[in-house]
């Protein structure tokens, strides 16, 4: 029940003509409300639907309610009962009908994952109801998954309620049985669309109420009023649904009303068919009666009895009166298929269950067993089991190497699933299937693929580097269930670390994945992006310490520090030119050389040569630009925190036709580049990067 409201038609405690104590709200609509009700005579709890005083005197209205109270004449038990219209001392007219203890179908479908083995019991029981309903006449129109009721939360007791359609205020909502349109248009039939309704136009609802509880939500009927009309002159999608559900499905919802089913018999009978164990059928009985049958037995009395005295000594009693069953405790069903081969063992009740379950087992592993793979037994737990097992079976379907252990009511399953996804998928399936079933469920399921190649794990990456090529630390060309792939190169932003593992994390199956890659930033990874993929061939950056002249062979600074940079080449090579800059964290290009003060480019004019290398500084100590203000320099402060990096292009010719500025945007350094290269693309012969870190 729901809170009560200042303006509720009635209150708790409150009772109706002597008889009918409200309890409280189960629900609201737009003409009236809904309340569980106490009749104080008998005991019975009822549920009474209310008109709003504005409709209780509104004839079209009265005469709804008055013909779905015609409903008390149907007695069958997936209809709820009516046993009453009458009008309160205010002046509301209210319904009196059985109250159902359980959730609609629409709240059951928004709480879980419904089975398709349960929404071919949900239709059953519903084809039942409309069949009653037909029977006597009567159209629902209004067929959705908030007017059938699961009793006690069970499939197996799915109810038809609200015939009235008493949500509906327009005027074509005045009769249960008519021509104008009345439901919802999710549910509703193309012709009812159209203004017209016959007994038909129930199934297609059915048959759109359930392909919404096996997806979980309302189907989209269109956005205006002709796009509602175009869709449903096409059929539903039912191309994620599974068989049989699926084939029913489009059996109910054929656009073409001539495609559905003739009748509710119809749909009964196919569905009585359809969840029938399979490998039983019903018994015949003879021509002539059972009274002859008694009469033909008492004739043939005196035959068996001889009959049963051979057969006795003869070795073949068992035949006639087969021995008692032992009792299996547990009751065990143990199959498994893959690679290894595929097996078969356990208990079976009767001869037609075991080949039910040996047929359901071919159908899984592709195998069939081997003959009397089960041993009859009694004790099996339920009715329910053996069903259930064959059902585990195929929600097992997907596992490579798979088994499946059965004992009484517990039961696990052990596979390899694709990949992580799949098993997610599966375990899901798995515990719905067990909850519907009543088995104590475990599973131990592995995520594949069972090889996976680098050249696949590369092509992943590929995808989603941001700032040159991704690297595998190994040395292998596959990786095992188990291994780990370790991811390295340099990365834009902290969020490119999720992206790659989440990217990986369904592919990768069960191996670890350990993302070591070095953070940039996005300025860094731009300029990157557009420098040629070529080796150094000699060509290095060294930093120092402006202080003191040392190597600092971390690259990082703090504040106060004075970083200095050199270019280093062997002293053999004296041809081409030389293009140095700074990437800094600010959006910026630094060139450094050549620059305004020093245009030179020509590799064998830079530089010293010393020890067989050729130095060439381009960032300088705070003392040499104190002594030489034409010399660059740089004094790490707070606002330089972060990474830059020293980018060296030696090329055959001039890389640049013209001096550039001394510092530039990181669009137009770039743009630049791209455009050098486009047009020579031999130019540029090496190229040397090196990280400059600042901080604190």
């Amino acid at each position: 029940m729901i809170d009560a409201m200042p303006g509720d038609i009635f209150s708790r405690g409150q009772v109706l003509n002597n008889t009918y104590e409200i309890e409280g709200v189960l629900g609201r609509g737009g003409t009236g409300e809904v309340y569980r009700a106490i009749n104080q005579i008998t005991g019975r709890t009822v549920a009474i639907k209310a008109l709003n005083s504005q409709f209780s005197g509104n004839d079209d209205y009265i005469d709804l309610m008055k013909r779905e109270e015609q409903m008390r004449d149907i007695r069958d038990d997936a209809v709820v009962r009516y046993t009453e219209c009458s009008r309160s001392d205010q002046g509301h007219v209210f319904l009196v009908m059985d109250y159902i203890d359980g959730p609609s179908l629409n709240e059951e479908m928004a709480a879980r994952r419904m089975e398709p083995r349960e929404l071919l019991i949900v239709a059953h029981r519903v084809a039942m109801g409309l069949r009653a309903a037909h029977r006597n006449g009567i159209v629902h129109r209004d067929l959705s998954p908030d007017n059938v009721i699961l009793k006690a939360g069970s499939a197996e007791q799915a109810m038809i309620i609200d015939f009235g359609i008493a949500k509906d205020t327009g005027a074509g909502a005045r009769t249960i049985v008519g021509n104008d349109f009345a439901g919802k248009y999710e549910y509703a039939a193309p012709e009812q669309v159209e203004g017209r309704a016959e007994k038909r136009s129930d199934f297609y609802a059915l048959g759109a109420l359930l392909l919404a509880a096996f997806r979980g939500e309302i189907p989209f009927a269109g956005a205006t009023p002709g796009e509602m009309v175009r869709r449903k002159q096409q059929p539903l999608d039912t191309s994620d649904v599974q068989e049989p559900l699926k084939r029913l499905i489009d059996w109910l919802s054929a656009p073409d009303i001539a495609q559905r089913p003739a009748s509710a018999d119809e749909i009964v009978a196919h569905l009585d068919a359809m969840l029938a164990p399979k490998g039983r059928a019903a018994r015949p009985t003879g021509a002539d009666g059972p009274t002859a049958g008694r009469r033909m037995g008492w004739l043939l009395l005196p035959v068996l009895l001889i009959a049963a005295t051979v057969a006795y000594f003869g070795g073949v009693a068992d035949w006639i009166w087969p021995p008692d069953l032992p009792v299996a405790a547990p009751y065990r069903f143990e199959a498994r298929g893959g690679s290894d081969g595929a097996a078969l063992t356990g208990n079976a009740p009767d001869a037609e269950t075991a080949t039910m379950l040996a047929e359901a087992f071919a159908a899984r592993a592709g195998a069939r067993p081997v003959p009397k793979a089960l041993t009859l037994a009694q004790g099996v737990p339920s009715h329910i089991w053996p069903g259930a097992v064959a059902d585990l079976m195929d929600k097992s379907d997907g596992l490579e190497d798979w088994r499946i252990d059965v004992s009484g009511l517990d039961a696990r399953v052990e596979g390899l699933a694709a990949n992580s996804a799949a098993r997610r998928a599966t375990e899901d399936r798995l515990q719905d299937w067990a909850r519907a079933a009543g088995f104590t469920l475990t599973t131990a399921i592995s995520a594949g693929p069972r090889v996976l190649t680098v050249t696949a794990v590369s092509a992943m990456l590929d995808k989603v580097a941001d700032c040159g090529p991704l690297a595998q630390n190994t040395t292998g060309d596959t990786y095992a269930l188990g291994d780990s792939i370790t991811v390295t190169g340099s990365v834009a932003q902290p969020a490119t670390k999720d992206v790659i593992h989440s990217r990986l994390a369904d592919a990768v199956g069960d191996r670890n994945v350990r993302i070591e890659t070095t953070e940039l930033n996005p300025d860094i990874c731009t300029v990157r992006q557009v420098l040629p993929d070529l080796p150094q061939a000699g060509l290095s950056i060294w930093l120092g310490e402006g202080e003191t002249g040392t190597a600092n062979l971390s690259g990082s600074y703090h504040v106060d520090d004075n970083p200095i940079v050199e270019v280093h080449l062997p002293a053999d090579v004296t041809e081409g030119s030389l293009w140095v800059v700074v990437v800094d964290n600010t959006g910026k290009v630094f060139n450094l050389l050549p620059n305004i003060n020093f245009e030179e480019q020509r590799i064998d004019r830079l530089g010293i040569v010393e020890n067989g290398i050729r130095r060439i500084r381009v960032l300088h100590s705070i003392d040499a630009f104190r002594a030489d203000q034409r010399l660059m320099a740089m004094k790490i402060s707070p606002t330089d925190f972060g990474k830059s990096e020293v980018v060296a292009i030696l090329s055959r010719e001039n890389l640049f036709d013209i001096r550039r500025p001394r510092d530039e945007s990181i669009a137009s350094f770039t743009e630049a580049l791209a455009e050098i290269q486009a047009d020579s693309p031999e130019n540029i012969t090496s190229v040397a990067a090196r990280l400059l870190d600042s901080g604190p």
